[in-house]
């Protein structure tokens, strides 16, 4: 549900505005509203440019401490968090300065090295030598075509190697000779030389690169620590953007929100502040932000929500439904009891080796371990053996959903009505959430075309239930459908609009139409999803269940071996693929089949309050 928020307006005496703040600040509950207009200030971008620059570095630093941070590393006080975050950038660039000046050295020694290896070791010296003498010796190098025979008796042609129809050759003689090609340009070291070079300078990167380590280890918590108080000042020039100066400047306005429950110490602090103030109830049209408030099991998705988008303050909060529907899904998607107590035993471990900040995420592992071994049980599955061909105990069998069902001349797979009959029932709840959300925002008269399509669908679905279980006679259904879709087609082509003219209604209701037809027998197919991944998975344990007992066959101790790698390497990657899918997939059926139909926006502001340094960072 969506915490109730209270609207703060205070005027504060620009004397008292930082002391003011400051309070406010440690408070620590206010959501100070967004008023800013124009360019923001020069100080703020700056800060916010920091913090880009801080942000990257983390990373950086992050994965150049092989991910292992010393918890131990240095840290600053708050006064000199700012310029040790700064120290810390200006460390981290000159190191990596070094580091990148070693790989260009390394670089040009490996491509000199590749020059000169085609020509041998050979000291320069003795080159020289031979030039003082009145000699030159140039290198050249040409295709075996362009290379001409005479060069040897004319110049002293000298081949040096020959390879891939080309040749490395040397000349002497008194002048350099004109043979129409340019000769090369070699370094200016020897080949041991140059490999010594090479030695040193990997010596050298190496040695960068483990001080870099030290570095990003020992220092990585004191940029965390600065980026941490940098928000802080951001949040703090933030505020003062958003406060308007009235009265040439003397007074300044803010406004303000903070949850329900958190009036009464804001109403003593501002009492013992003496500022003028006002707090009235938030309405359905104030663009309050958004404090989620659920119970410890529909807790564990509101990240689901707010990977959409939070809600809107007049919307309802959508996690107490995504919820079980998710569950379900994930369930259903991998649809395997002996995978789910894989996840629940995975989490409970993780949950006692990881520290408590993870608990969230590993109590969800739990949770859909648990849908996953139910389903699974029900679905007939486990570890890829099916279990409709080994003996269940009697009382479970009811319970388990197998085989197909014969409608006419037709058979269906139960397992997929199952898919669908769930895409139906979660199709209705969402017309039904649309259909109340509009009554609630914009008042029962201007939603009367969502109750006519809520009462449309969901009457139909009800009324073919109860005929097809035969719990109403079919003589008495056709009545009822009649009823409901006249009740129905008057919200949706007559009323659904009652400022506008009765035939544009019409035509309106006619072009919902058509889009609600396709639409949702395109949105119910798309839960048949859930079955198919389900049976994609138990087939794939299947096989390597076969391979293994293949493997194993008559093989002694080695077919063991050989069948339990099988067993463990398969099934491991059978999990970890049918997790991914059951987290993607139904992630899909609730962002676009659940949410479209239940007209759920998701453009709400989350809500974040005006902190001090340490809340924000714990």
């Amino acid at each position: 549900m969506i915490t109730p928020m209270r609207k703060l307006t205070f005027l504060v005496y620009h004397k008292e505005y930082e002391e003011f703040l400051e309070q406010i600040r440690q408070l620590g509950v206010v959501h100070v509203a967004e008023k800013q207009r124009g360019e923001m200030d020069e100080s703020l971008r700056e800060h916010l440019r920091k913090r880009t620059l801080y942000r990257n570095l983390s990373q950086a630093m992050f994965a150049r401490a092989g991910k292992k941070p010393d918890e131990n590393g240095t840290d600053a006080s708050p006064e000199d968090a700012g310029e040790a975050g700064d120290e810390i950038a200006d460390g981290y660039e000159r190191r990596l300065a070094d580091i990148q000046g070693y790989e260009q050295q390394l670089a040009t020694v490996e491509k000199e090295l590749a020059q000169m290896e085609v020509w041998g070791d050979f000291d320069w010296s003795v080159l020289s030598r031979l030039k003082e003498a009145g000699w030159q010796l140039n290198f050249y190098a040409c295709s075996e075509r362009e290379y001409k025979e005479e060069w040897t008796e004319r110049y002293n042609a000298l081949a040096i190697s020959e390879a891939s129809g080309h040749r490395h050759f040397v000349t002497i003689t008194p002048q350099r000779p004109d043979l129409g090609i340019e000769p090369l340009r070699l370094p200016s070291e020897s080949l041991s030389e140059l490999s010594a070079r090479k030695v040193a300078t990997e010596r050298s990167l190496l040695d960068a690169i483990a001080e870099m380590e030290v570095f990003c280890k020992a220092n990585y918590r004191a940029l965390e620590r600065a980026s941490q108080l940098l928000e802080g000042e951001i949040d703090l020039l933030r505020v003062r953007l958003n406060s308007e100066r009235m009265v040439e400047g003397a007074v300044l306005l803010m406004e303000g929100w903070i949850p329900e429950d958190c009036e009464r110490p804001a109403r003593e602090l501002l009492e013992r502040s003496g500022v003028y103030y006002e707090i009235r109830k938030a309405t359905r049209e104030d663009a309050a932000p958004i404090k989620l408030k659920n119970n410890a099991f529909v807790r564990m998705y509101e990240v689901l929500t707010k990977m959409y988008g939070m809600p809107d303050y007049a919307e309802f909060d959508p996690t107490p439904l995504v919820a079980p529907f998710f569950t379900l899904f994930f369930g259903f998607c991998v649809a395997d009891a002996g995978y789910g107590v894989v996840l629940i035993l995975l989490g409970l471990f993780m949950k006692w080796k990881l520290s408590k900040s993870m608990a969230g995420l590993l109590n969800l592992v739990i949770t859909l371990g648990v849908a996953t071994t139910i389903m699974g049980t029900i679905l007939g599955t486990c570890f890829g053996v099916n279990l409709f061909d080994v003996n269940m105990p009697e009382w479970l069998k009811p319970f388990m959903v197998g085989g197909k069902i014969n409608v006419g001349e037709s058979s269906y797979d139960k397992q997929m009505l199952l898919a669908l009959a769930i895409g139906v029932v979660h199709i209705s709840i969402a017309m039904t959430v649309k259909a109340l959300g509009e009554t609630v925002r914009f008042g029962f008269k201007n939603s009367l075309s969502a109750w006519g399509w809520m009462l449309l669908v969901v009457g139909f679905v009800v009324t073919g239930t109860l005929s097809f279980l035969e719990v109403i006679p079919s003589d008495a259904s056709k009545w009822v459908f009649i009823v409901i879709g006249g009740v129905a087609a008057i919200g949706i082509y007559l009323l659904n609009n009652l400022r506008r003219n009765i035939l544009l209604n019409v035509g309106a209701g006619l072009w919902d139409t058509y889009n609600m037809v396709t639409g949702l027998m395109g949105d119910v197919l798309s839960y048949i999803r859930l079955y198919a991944l389900g049976l994609a998975g138990a087939m794939l344990g299947g096989v390597f269940n076969q391979l293994g007992g293949m493997v194993y066959g008559d093989g002694g101790v080695l077919g063991w071996v050989f069948c339990g790698l099988i067993l463990i390497l398969g099934h491991s990657l059978n999990i970890a693929m049918s997790c991914l899918s059951a987290f993607v997939h139904p992630v899909r059926l609730t962002f676009v089949e659940y949410f479209k139909n239940s007209g759920y926006d998701g453009r709400g502001e989350a809500y974040k309050p005006f902190k001090e340094v340490d809340e924000v960072a714990s």
